[in-house]
């Protein structure tokens, strides 16, 4: 039977009436009475054996009734929640409600709630990805790779081709004049076009040790400094030395000298192994990615207010961060992007919801297949977290204290979105 009453204020608002019966004040109070007359000291009394009606005349019984509503107020909350399988996603907003005679004690509580709504179809999802093909050119740009890394640089006679390694001086100019960053003195640099702005590297091609000259080279429409983006600039390039790699011989040495590999076929079968195991977490992560698109397309939900914001309050939050690591501060940044914190916020919001709709919606399955992080699965991802800071696991648990909770919903998104995957209905593309 129920005790307390729902009035739906929104899809994701509630207002719950709920009575507080004599029974459960007398009860709230005696507990109250028991925890506050503990440390008090009165002549002629122990402490904490000081009786009630003293205690009264002494501090006054509203001392007692405002500690029991302390401690009966959360209890009746809580069951009136449960009672209506609500799951709040703020703090509520409580208040006494004027007593009548011969009524209860009644509170209101106007809370913030997920939505309810029904689950679409989430198993057999169709989607189409690419198939996973390692090449053995693949292959070979991996082993390149590994020889180059333990390459030697040196001096050679010739002009400066792509790929070489120089040392140079430069000094860039927009209009004749010199803007932050453009210098350098004995820069190491290996000539890549995709590591410089567009006309740099091309202009050093063909240089010699002890030669100069002047570089013209454009910067990007979407370069990350917006007083360079666009601007043509001239460097004076003065080139000291040219180097290249001399790579080690790609053979059955090579392989063993790197790995515990005996053969370079062996070492072949490695990378190549590695290399697909690389694709098929893309692949994996591909599916993950399109059923859940399709998934979000197929749910109408209204959203909680107070997640979309606070999902708005973890990008700004991981923006901040990454600026902060390029050396940026945030107010720069902003002046920079031409925004203030107030659009970047309202730029955030869609994507915002989506993420919020897309976590009810995992969240919404999980419980469907009673999907939970089990105790071995929280062992394993501390023995992992472990591993990977070189730390005790006990240390790691210490260290995480409440985080816990939010590191076992990660491994029940993990696992439901793990559930879909494997669920889903995948082909492969014929591109």
């Amino acid at each position: 039977m129920s005790t307390s009453t729902l009035n739906r204020l929104a899809p994701t608002q509630v207002e719950l009436v709920i009575p507080i019966s004599a029974d459960e004040i007398s009860a709230a109070e005696d507990r109250a009475f028991r925890r506050l007359a503990k440390n008090v000291k009165l002549p002629g009394f122990r402490a904490g054996k000081v009786p009630r009606k003293v205690f009264e005349q002494t501090y006054g019984a509203a001392a007692i009734a405002n500690e029991a509503m302390d401690d009966v107020v959360p209890e009746v909350y809580s069951k009136a929640l449960r009672e209506h399988a609500l799951e709040p996603v703020d703090r509520p907003k409580m208040e006494l409600l004027p007593t009548e005679e011969g009524q209860p004690t009644r509170l209101k509580a106007i809370v913030e709630v997920r939505p309810d709504f029904k689950l679409a179809p989430y198993k057999g999802v169709e989607v189409e990805v690419e198939p996973v093909v390692i090449g053995d050119e693949e292959v070979q740009r991996s082993l390149d790779a590994l020889a180059k890394e333990r390459a030697t640089l040196v001096p050679v006679e010739r002009a400066a081709q792509i790929g070489d390694v120089v040392t140079m001086d430069f000094e860039g100019k927009i209009d004749g004049v010199p803007f932050d960053g453009g210098t350098a003195k004995g820069q190491m640099t290996e000539l890549d076009e995709d590591r410089f702005i567009p006309g740099f590297v091309s202009g050093i091609v063909g240089m010699h040790a002890g030669e100069t000259r002047d570089v013209e080279a454009t910067f990007p429409e979407e370069y990350g400094e917006a007083t360079l983006a666009g601007k043509k600039a001239v460097f004076t390039i003065a080139l000291h030395d040219v180097k290249c790699y001399e790579l080690p011989a790609i053979d059955d040495e090579f392989a063993k000298s790197i790995s515990q590999n005996e053969t370079l076929d062996a070492l072949r079968a490695d990378v190549r192994a590695r290399l697909e195991a690389i694709a098929g977490g893309r692949r994996r992560r591909a599916i993950s990615d399109a059923v859940m698109s399709q998934l979000i397309d197929a749910h109408e939900i209204p959203l909680p207010e107070t997640l979309v914001t606070r999902e708005v309050d973890h990008m700004v939050n991981d923006t901040m961060g990454q600026v902060a690591k390029a050396g940026v501060s945030f107010d720069d940044y902003l002046k920079e992007s031409g925004k203030s914190e107030e659009q970047l916020r309202a730029e955030y919001r869609e994507d915002a919801q989506t993420r919020v709709k897309g976590t009810l919606i995992i969240e919404a399955i999980a419980k469907a297949e009673n999907i939970v992080a089990t105790p071995a699965d929280v062992s394993q991802e501390l023995e992992s977290l472990a591993r990977q800071y070189g730390q005790p696991v006990e240390r790691i648990r210490q260290a995480l204290g409440n985080n816990v909770l939010a590191m076992m919903s990660g491994i029940e998104r993990n696992k439901t979105l793990d559930f879909l995957v494997d669920n889903a209905k995948v082909t492969e593309s014929k591109k």
